[in-house]
């Protein structure tokens, strides 16, 4: 358990003592005043680690993650770091002079983008995600002491804004390969927060347990982890996908909506490869009409322009609402039972509410609002507004793609 003396903070989350390397060196890791992890007065004192988990599983903080790597350890052969950035170049603006050798093996880039080593990329890998176009998702390297450890780092920020969910699938992957081959430290800067997600979020899959379930088992090893709110939110969207980050989830589609939103509120071009597939081309929907006849109730309903009957979605491309819920109906809403996604009644909406997809030219041109037309009639079909539309229900959907009922007709193929 962590040390006596602790204090709390206003979560309640409890701190210990404070690593001795960690606050010897405080003063020298203020070097880049565009990155706030190195120079947040919350990390003036950490308390004392690592902390074994589970077997060939630690908890750390930047500092232990200092020592492994210059001067090698008995124990543990693989790190993950969940850092600001993903270089190891981090450490040494941290801690002026300390420089460890580094042998690339790979970085895995969003959309596979130029300079990618290793000629993999993160679908190659299976790793789909709403993260950019061009992205690093991952760096992959040997490091430290004679080039023995297996290092992974991921950019990922300290704030409950940042998109945790996304990364799970690759961080988890790495944890599970390396206590398979020997010991893993998973770090961030105080080992309180982004560790902690990560290392909670391998306890619900691996062991079936709840968020609550699980961040209670990780205080038995370590009792200080508090991950931000905005983690927590996430991980409680993991445990709702049982247990994996499923994109065909109207919880993930919700979440990936509001990533969107906030790309585009931040003045990035949100890219067509992040956009639903045209459920109206042949190649779309070819395995739809393929599928067996006697597949009966298994047939796919689909939404088609009245004027023209071309299919502009599919049931798969509805992302639901809470009916009456405001501006927070895009946002994580705890719940006692049941899935709140479903009880949206119908004939209260006048429209249907769609995540973007490829047909909508006027979207991906990057206007802020504007008319949805039929790519292949130019039949008015409804209207979009990253600032968001309320629906007739009472809804205020943001980021919002918005058919109206009268404007299409509902069939299955």
């Amino acid at each position: 358990m962590c040390t006596s003396h602790a204090t709390h903070n206003k979560k309640g989350c409890s701190f210990g003592g404070a690593d001795k390397l960690l606050l010897s060196t405080r003063k020298e890791g203020r070097k880049r005043e565009g990155d706030p992890e190195l120079r947040s007065p919350e990390y003036s004192e950490f308390p004392v680690m690592p902390y074994l988990v589970r077997e060939n599983l630690f908890i750390g903080n930047i500092g232990d993650a200092a020592e492994v790597l210059q001067n090698g350890s008995g124990e543990i052969t693989h790190i993950l770091s969940v850092l600001s950035s993903a270089s190891i170049s981090f450490f040494s603006e941290w801690r002026s002079g300390l420089t460890f050798p580094t042998k690339e093996i790979k970085k895995v880039y969003v959309g596979g983008s130029e300079g990618a080593s290793a000629s993999e990329d993160d679908s190659a890998h299976g790793y789909n995600t709403s993260l950019s176009t061009g992205k690093l998702l991952c760096l992959l390297e040997y490091a430290g002491k004679d080039l023995k450890l297996v290092r992974m780092a991921v950019p990922l920020r300290d704030m409950e804004s940042e998109d945790l969910l996304d990364y799970l699938d690759v961080c988890l992957d790495f944890i599970d390969k390396s206590r398979k081959q020997g010991s893993v430290l998973v770090h961030c800067f105080a080992g309180v927060s982004r560790s902690a997600a990560i290392i909670t979020a391998y306890l619900m899959r691996t062991e079936h347990l709840s968020q609550e379930d699980a961040i209670e088992s990780l205080r038995q090893s370590c009792e200080f982890v508090c991950p931000n709110d905005g983690f927590l939110d996430q991980l409680k969207m993991f445990e709702k996908m049982n247990f994996k980050v499923d994109h065909a989830s109207p919880i993930y589609k919700r979440f990936r909506l509001k990533v969107l939103g906030e790309s585009y509120n931040r003045g990035e071009k949100i890219d067509s490869s992040k956009f639903g597939a045209d459920p109206g081309m042949p190649t779309e929907v070819s395995s739809v009409v393929e599928a067996p006849s006697n597949a009966g109730s298994n047939c796919t309903p689909v939404y088609r322009c009245k004027k023209c009957r071309r299919i502009v979605a599919t049931q798969e491309n509805i992302v639901d609402h809470i009916p009456g819920e405001g501006e927070t109906s895009f946002g994580w809403h705890k719940r006692k039972s049941g899935n709140p996604f479903n009880n949206c009644d119908e004939s209260e909406c006048s429209s249907i509410f769609v995540e973007p997809l490829r047909w909508m030219t006027a979207v991906e041109e990057g206007a802020l609002e504007g008319k949805l037309s039929c790519v292949h009639c130019e039949a008015r079909l409804g209207y979009f507004n990253w600032s968001g539309i309320q629906c007739s229900c009472g809804s205020w959907i943001t980021p919002a793609f918005q058919l109206h009922k009268g404007r299409v007709d509902m069939s299955t193929i």
